[in-house]
């Protein structure tokens, strides 16, 4: 069987690993929504100065779309960190019954 102090550190360097990866995955989507806006900005600017409408309406909507994304990834980014206070808590609780 396996030392309890083991399987604990093991336990704790998994979770920081997740915690890095999940971080690390945050980043990249909000840095791929920033593009996205970048792009939507220079769509419509390159509207506004030809009076294209499409490439101001294009623009636009890739604008709102890196909004959009950028949204859900602060919602899935609220979701785990509750997750991961709930397991916490729930944790606690288990060691003070154990």
């Amino acid at each position: 069987m396996a030392h309890p102090t083991n399987s604990t550190a093991a336990a704790a360097a998994a979770t920081a690993a997740d915690a890095t990866a999940a971080a690390a995955d945050h980043a990249k989507a909000h840095a791929h929504a920033t593009a996205k806006d970048v792009e939507g900005q220079f769509e419509e600017s390159i509207g506004d100065l030809t009076g294209d409408t499409g490439h101001q309406i294009k623009g636009k909507a890739k604008q709102v779309q890196a909004s959009a994304m950028n949204t859900a990834e602060n919602l899935k980014e609220g979701a785990q960190s509750v997750a991961k206070k709930i397991s916490e808590a729930a944790a606690a609780v288990a060691g003070d019954r154990g």
